[in-house]
């Protein structure tokens, strides 16, 4: 073995790269949400609810915004949708909650945008597909139309380019003209210089036409994650917009998280990304804000954002006794993530607690006093005595019948007891 003080250099400590984009302000109120630049990755979400039912909406997008999304898409595809974005607007403000609005915007984006102002007022943001603009002479003449819209009231743009709706008439040309290389491109790649050329030459045309060049934001989506990373990678090098990223159907279940934390964690390590989606199909029965969950989960694990209390739970073995372990782990993590919407104002700072619950004797003391607050449950053969731990010394032990809700109480204790002498101390 290399002697260690002959060692030259300490190993290198790995942390995402800086990113190098403009800042875009996504504004509602006083609720300014910065995206690239030096903002934090932001997290984002779409409803699945008819935009139609107001009151539907409106609470969806609540939901979506407590579990931590920090704008909420819409989509705005009929007259009838296009005036109910005021209504919706004003149920949430009505709530207190000012997250800002996007306005997913096709085909007839120019039409509704016009014809509907007080839609276009009460918006934040207008994505619009390159691909769903119009066709021909009429192409230019309709995204120009909401070009001006965003211009005329101050609003956030996203160009976003998807391989399912891509630009047929800049694919066929790309095409045509590749075929006269000498050595011509895989057609895969073909697409990928399509969805860049897309994005990349409409934020231009939208900049030439008056629109905040800061105030712009792309994308370019697919459904690989090879793919993904690919595009994104030739798109940082092209452009300084600010970039959102993510799969454009990621899928259901495992295969959609796995897939989303894939792409987006080696774009992100790379410096490439300002806000995220992960465009989750959600299980039967399962709650729209799953993916926020996930988005969040994606951040707070490389190290760039920090959202809920982290806890660390083992994953059971045979020394570990019963399910005891497994059922406190989740209960302590869903009273955590739940009471996060009242303790983000209440307790600042909380969102960096650290929980340990552990299974035996084995990891369980270490893991525990590395928390902030910990409990090692016992394990086969162990004593039925479960040590918790604050602030890495030893305070007491929990027996009985009665451990989960002891330890519940515990964490309540040490939040207010931590975390509230943060929030009434004078700013």
């Amino acid at each position: 073995m290399q002697d260690f003080l002959s060692t030259q250099q300490p190993i290198a400590i790995a942390s995402p790269l800086p990113r190098k984009s403009r800042q875009a302000r996504v504004v509602w109120r006083n609720n300014v949400v910065t995206v690239g630049g030096d903002a934090p990755v932001r997290v984002q979400s779409m409803t699945n609810t008819d935009t139609v039912d107001a009151v539907e909406t409106a609470i969806q997008v609540r939901q979506l915004a407590q579990a931590g999304s920090e704008m909420v898409r819409i989509t705005v595809n009929t007259p009838e949708a296009a005036a109910a974005v005021p209504y919706i607007r004003e149920q949430l403000d009505r709530m207190g909650e000012y997250v800002p609005l996007v306005g997913d915007f096709h085909y007839n984006g120019h039409r509704l945008l016009t014809e509907y102002p007080a839609c276009a007022e009460a918006l934040s943001k207008y994505r619009i597909n390159p691909g769903n603009v119009g066709k021909g002479e009429k192409k230019d003449k309709q995204f120009g139309q909401m070009i001006e819209a965003a211009a005329r009231y101050d609003k956030a743009v996203r160009i976003g380019v998807n391989w399912g709706s891509l630009d047929q008439e800049l694919m066929a040309r790309l095409m045509d003209e590749n075929s006269r290389r000498a050595q011509p491109w895989d057609t895969r790649q073909v697409m990928f210089e399509a969805l860049i050329s897309s994005a990349v030459d409409s934020a231009r045309l939208a900049e030439s036409m008056g629109l905040n060049g800061d105030n712009i934001i792309l994308s370019c989506k697919v459904s690989g994650v090879q793919d993904l990373i690919s595009v994104y990678r030739a798109l940082a090098q092209r452009c300084d917009y600010a970039l959102h990223l993510g799969l454009t159907e990621a899928g259901m279940g495992t295969k959609g998280t796995v897939a989303s934390a894939a792409a987006l964690s080696v774009l992100l390590q790379e410096g490439i990304g300002d806000t995220i989606r992960v465009s989750l199909t959600p299980q039967p029965g399962e709650a729209r804000t799953q993916e926020v969950v996930v988005a969040s989960e994606i951040l707070q694990a490389l190290g760039l954002r920090v959202f809920v209390p982290s806890v660390t739970a083992c994953p059971g073995c045979g020394r570990t006794t019963s399910t005891t372990f497994q059922e406190l782990a989740k209960r302590i993590d869903d009273y955590l993530r739940g009471q996060m919407p009242l303790w983000r104002m209440k307790y600042p700072g909380v969102e960096a607690m650290k929980v340990a619950v552990m299974g035996c004797i084995v990891n369980g003391p270490g893991e525990s006093k590395h928390a902030n607050i910990g409990i090692s449950l016992p394990g086969t053969g162990e004593a039925p005595a479960a040590p918790v731990y604050i602030d890495g010394e030893k305070a007491l032990t929990l027996r009985g019948e009665r451990i989960a809700e002891e330890f519940q109480t515990l964490v309540e204790d040490y939040v207010a007891r931590t975390y509230g002498t943060t929030a009434a101390a004078p700013a």
